[in-house]
């Protein structure tokens, strides 16, 4: 398929709510490890936590939990936790999966006393603009150095523009839980696509949430960041119970609520139509390292001549070999 088969650094992700039947925002010790090989094993060696909306008395308990699983991964042959993505519950018109009944108008006194609580622990958190509207959270988020992404949201064009003004640098999986790109209002998509606006966006690229001929124009349009936007199957959120189906993860009434499929997964897709391989893996590697200000690899992989993942290393030391 193309030419790898040297080392290259490691996949880092950051929009991932869990993996197997394993949900972050709930996880204990055993989860975090279970999970942690599955993703070493896709060549995942960095990974942001993601937790999605819920009620606010529920966030300190479930950042402490990703607290302590990330100083106990710090010596192990785990993927590095980097910290929290928090998805909501700050978000507008296009709630998705989301329970539209944990939404609600930003509130930056208590979202910034959270981030002081878990000090360094949330590194991004996406906001809609409509939640935001005078973009008094983004700018608060900012000065404490989270990152900023726009997303679940049917801003207009402009509203967009203004959030980013305000600080917001990032799309949250760019056409999913959106208004759509029209050509007179193209609102938050056009202003992802758009070159004048730093508002880079993120893509699920498993070639359910985004048909492949788009994940194809948006690589020839920008240089986006692939996530998984993974969620753990076989467990329940809230009221309704989450079902691997098709490629992707339903809740019972037909939404489609994540993916199943990992960044090694989405590496092949994209390069299955026409993407360099280099830059595919610089989308799910050098991109959202750069994003959270890494300076040196999590990690590093081998992958064979069919983009299959077959060593990985972290700390110098190989902590991962295919079929051995």
């Amino acid at each position: 398929m193309t030419e790898p088969t040297s080392r290259w650094s490691g996949l880092v992700d950051l929009q991932i709510n869990g993996v197997g039947n394993v949900d972050f925002s709930t996880a204990d010790d055993a989860d975090w490890e279970r999970a942690g090989r599955r993703l070493i094993a896709a060549g995942v060696t960095g990974y942001l936590a993601t937790i999605c909306s819920m009620p606010l008395e529920r966030y300190d308990a479930a950042l402490a939990r990703v607290a302590a699983a990330q100083a106990a991964t710090v010596s192990e042959d785990l993927p590095q936790i980097l910290g929290v993505h928090l998805e909501g519950p700050f978000l507008g018109g296009a709630p998705g999966a989301h329970p539209v009944s944990m939404l609600r108008e930003m509130d930056a006194e208590w979202l910034g006393g959270m981030c002081d609580r878990h000090p360094g622990l949330v590194r991004l958190v996406t906001v809609a603009p409509e939640a935001d509207p005078g973009g008094d959270g983004i700018r608060m988020l900012v000065d404490r150095g989270v990152v900023v992404a726009l997303g679940h949201t049917t801003c207009s064009y402009a509203d967009a523009i203004g959030a980013a003004a305000a600080g917001a640098t990032l799309t949250t999986h760019l056409f999913n839980a959106m208004g759509p790109l029209h050509h007179r209002e193209p609102g938050i998509v056009g202003a992802a696509l758009d070159p004048r606006v730093a508002l880079r966006p993120t893509l699920i690229a498993d070639f359910v949430h985004v048909h492949p001929a788009v994940v194809a124009a948006v690589f020839a349009a920008a240089d986006p960041i692939l996530v998984s936007d993974a969620v753990a199957t076989d467990v329940a959120y809230f009221d309704s119970a989450v079902t691997a189906a098709q490629g992707a993860a339903y809740l019972a009434n037909g939404t489609l609520t994540g993916a199943v499929a990992l960044l090694d997964d989405a590496i092949r897709n994209v390069v299955s139509v026409g993407v360099p391989f280099v830059a595919a893996h610089a989308a799910a590697s050098e991109r959202p390292s750069a994003v959270l200000g890494l300076t040196e690899p999590t990690g590093e992989i081998e992958l064979d001549d069919d983009l299959v993942v077959q060593e990985v290393w972290r700390h110098g030391r190989s902590v991962y070999r295919r079929n051995l």
